[in-house]
């Protein structure tokens, strides 16, 4: 039934637009493939990367009916989407309470990862946060692999990426990046991060390994 509604699949090179601050609120996109960023852009032109979001998540869900978009979405490597539209989430959620009961989850889910987020950026170090940034991507891209075991993968991320989600400078990014690797937690060198101590980033990134392990429930 849900299929009966949803668009095509639609295809985004990297570094394109799903859709832009502002735009008519009208679908929401279900990421199938690939990684996206949402973010916004200062009157300067700085830019802040709000969430990094991997397979599986739903964007543009908006409650009131002719809201606009507060934030733009990027493909940040090749990504595949579906759209459903808006007009049909009633309908489907009538014939399918579990569809808006999962809809409700994805999205409860997305808050808490924003909010702890937040929380990193507003009063964690700059060591902390990129620590942060790295295990949680990390966690959350392991998790789709239940059981796996790896300690590497590929991070489709530039250190411009990391310092515009976590507020730093791209100098001050690398020099982090420089002491972790020093220190044997983590290498991230030409776009592939491996975890090299798990319970010292874990120490660093100053969490508590219930929540981290909440990411992947």
């Amino acid at each position: 039934m849900i299929a009966s509604y949803k668009s095509a699949d639609r295809e985004f090179k990297a570094g394109q637009d799903l859709f832009s601050l502002g735009e008519p609120c009208d679908s929401i996109y279900n990421l199938t493939e690939g990684w996206i960023i949402l973010y916004n852009i200062l009157e300067d032109g700085r830019r802040q990367i709000l969430h990094f979001a991997l397979s599986g998540a739903v964007l543009g869900f908006h409650p009131g009916g002719g809201a606009m978009m507060t934030y733009s979405a990027q493909a940040l490597t090749d990504a595949v989407v579906n759209t459903i539209p808006h007009k049909a989430l009633l309908p489907i959620v009538k014939q399918q309470p579990e569809f808006g009961l999962r809809l409700a989850c994805l999205i409860a889910r997305d808050c808490t990862l924003a909010f702890d987020r937040l929380t990193s950026i507003g009063r964690h170090s700059a060591r902390e946060r990129v620590a942060h940034l790295l295990l949680k991507l990390f966690v959350r891209y392991r998790a789709q692999w239940p059981g796996s075991q790896i300690e590497e993968m590929h991070l489709p991320l530039t250190q411009e990426h990391i310092g515009d989600a976590t507020g730093l400078t791209s100098v001050h990014v690398n020099r982090v990046l420089r002491e972790l690797r020093k220190d044997g937690i983590l290498e991230f060198h030409y776009r592939r991060l491996r975890i090299l101590d798990p319970d010292k980033l874990v120490d660093v990134a100053g969490l508590d390994p219930q929540l981290v392990m909440s990411w992947i429930r």
